[in-house]
């Protein structure tokens, strides 16, 4: 096997923990929705979650004022509306508008649910020591939702450059103890 040297701005690419999500956020008087896909699971009790947001985006200032957001899971179906509320700031535009989003109203926190997403996690922020120096934010889910006529979620990953990997198959593999 040959291998060739790779570009490390983009070893991102190669390791994208998660499905893209769209995390909507609620503070002074304003919505947004950012479309996220560097996130990682922490803990399975309280379920914790590490995301990333930039210090660039407005959802970064209306996470930090609210202390809370929801993490929308969006399927293959949304892609098109997932990548345009990627590139689309919230500053200037309201995306749920925009692009055809229906707002409904959280049960544990401020910031709206994306209907027409197939599981939301309403999240509060946990942990912010990290924030100010890798803009990472720790978040509790404090409710969980998640459609039952969605059977096998059709999940998109981002690969970089506007490639994106659709989630579909599923392999069981199990290891017998020793």
């Amino acid at each position: 096997m040959s291998k060739r040297s790779f570009p490390l701005p983009e070893v991102y690419r190669l390791l994208e923990p998660g499905p893209v999500v769209l995390v909507t956020t609620a503070a002074k008087g304003e919505t947004d929705i950012m479309a996220m896909s560097w996130h990682m699971m922490m803990e399975f009790e309280p379920p914790l979650v590490g995301c990333i947001v930039s210090g660039r985006n407005h959802s970064f200032d209306l996470l930090r004022a609210s202390k809370e957001c929801v993490i929308n899971i969006p399927t293959v179906e949304l892609a098109p509306k997932v990548v345009r509320c990627g590139n689309t700031s919230g500053r200037r535009v309201d995306k749920f508008e925009r692009f055809g989003l229906a707002p409904v109203a959280s049960s544990r926190v401020g910031a709206p649910r994306i209907e027409e997403c197939y599981a939301n996690l309403e999240c509060r922020i946990a942990d912010a020591r990290w924030v100010d120096r890798y803009n990472m934010f720790v978040l509790e889910v404090v409710k969980a939702w998640i459609d039952p006529s969605v059977k096998k979620p059709r999940t998109i990953h981002h690969a970089g450059r506007g490639a994106f990997v659709v989630d579909g198959e599923t392999i069981r593999l199990r290891s017998k103890a020793k």
